[in-house]
């Protein structure tokens, strides 16, 4: 090729395509830009579905264990892909490359980065539950509202096509008067944590940043990466982590917002001796105006409500309904409907949660989401009821209107701790 060719050609392919991570885009203004904070467990696996979807590059990634980051980095680079690393979520989000990011992190940072990510003009997706307290749920939706940008939770079973039949089916009337929804999550594969002497931060942990606002403890590893769920200054143990999953399709059956009282009952009947804080059995009533819906949870064994390790279960005059992750079927009471045989489930929730939140971010509209901010804060609040009930262990009444308890004892966890100098933001 001529020298002057070479250059007019070289011309042209800078004004119509990008050459980026070994892949061309012939519309730069396409492209969405992704960065990653919270690189272990169901950030990564946010990730890995996100690059599935037709011109989204990854461009930048932070975690507070360099250990992780590495890892993650050196990943990605074996399937052409270079990303900048951070540590500090915020010199992530100072990045004018990119667009939107990953929230991966341990609850108790989620309503931080959130609220400031939204501020640096970045659309989000953020793990479940929203938010590690009612109050910072409440923040989290004023801010995604404030800065107008695009931000799902990841209740990816929203997103899946099983569960939306499930659910028209529950609204179709068949099943009669519903009386009694149960959700529940039993985690066979949970085991006892062994309590283990705290010990020094292992090298390239930046366990400063990584308590961030939690309350300031030695190292111990028992409540670092993983297990962190069971701890009450990260999260809210099983409730939050699968509650949030199950109560949100009960709500959803039933066309309900906030439950008349709450009240529950249990404790650490399995491990009591373990390093676990959180409950590991759990049975948590919700009444509504004309119907209960109750949740339970245990670690250590499977066999939950008909033989199922987590589902819904709407019990109607006419039958029940059962759905979970599998897929749906209805058993009859006898003579009055017909049987409904198992519906499996043909898709990938999060690969296609991942598809409606780009198609949002590329048409601008937060009305296409399936699971919008404002929908992770009420499944979050309302599992964070149930343990506001347990940790008091008071039947518990939701003022509406004041967006408050009406005992204060109970008033007392509205707000999640904020120690070392952080502040709840303030909207």
């Amino acid at each position: 090729m001529k020298r002057k060719d070479f250059i007019k050609s070289a011309a042209v392919l800078s004004a119509s395509s990008i050459v980026y991570q070994h892949k061309t885009f012939a519309n730069p203004s396409s492209v969405l830009k992704v960065g990653l904070i919270g690189a272990n467990g169901m950030g990564w696996s946010n990730l890995t579905a996100i690059l599935k979807v037709e011109d989204v590059v990854c461009t930048a990634i932070c975690d507070v264990d360099e250990n992780v980051l590495n890892k993650r980095v050196d990943e990605l680079e074996k399937r052409n892909i270079k990303v900048k690393k951070y540590i500090d979520y915020k010199d992530l989000l100072k990045d004018a490359d990119v667009d939107a990011v990953i929230i991966g992190t341990p609850d108790h940072w989620h309503c931080l980065i959130m609220v400031d990510a939204v501020a640096a003009g970045k659309h989000v997706y953020v793990e479940k539950p929203l938010g590690n307290s009612i109050k910072e749920c409440e923040v989290m939706v004023a801010a995604g509202q404030k800065h107008n940008k695009i931000v799902q939770v990841g209740q990816w079973q929203r997103s899946q096509q099983h569960f939306r039949d499930a659910m028209d089916f529950v609204h179709s009337g068949k099943l009669g008067k519903i009386r009694l929804v149960k959700a529940w999550a039993y985690q066979g594969w949970m085991k006892s944590i062994p309590v283990k002497p705290d010990s020094a931060t292992p090298q390239g942990v930046h366990y400063d940043k990584w308590l961030g606002p939690a309350v300031q403890r030695p190292f111990n590893p028992n409540r670092f990466h993983f297990d962190f769920r069971w701890f009450w200054d990260y999260a809210g143990g099983l409730m939050t982590d699968w509650g949030v999953h199950m109560l949100d399709f009960a709500l959803i059956g039933m066309k309900v917002s906030n439950p008349v009282s709450i009240m529950a009952t249990g404790g650490k009947f399995a491990y009591p001796d373990d390093a676990a804080e959180t409950p590991d059995s759990l049975t948590t009533v919700f009444q509504f105006d004309d119907f209960y819906l109750q949740w339970e949870q245990a670690n250590g064994i499977d066999l939950g409500p008909h033989g199922k390790d987590h589902g819904v279960s709407f019990i109607g005059n006419n039958g029940t309904l059962l759905v979970n992750r599998a897929g749906w079927e209805v058993l009859p009471e006898k003579g009055r409907m017909d049987a409904v045989p198992h519906q499996p489930s043909k898709d990938n929730g999060l690969e296609k949660h991942m598809v409606n939140f780009v198609g949002a971010i590329r048409k601008n509209d937060k009305s296409l989401l399936n699971a919008p901010v404002e929908a992770g804060a009420h499944i979050a609040i309302l599992s964070q009821m149930g343990n506001v009930a347990y940790r008091t262990g008071k039947k518990l009444y939701w003022d509406t209107e004041k967006r408050r308890f009406t005992d204060e004892e109970a008033n007392k966890y509205l707000v999640a701790s904020y120690n070392n100098g952080y502040q709840l933001p303030s909207v």
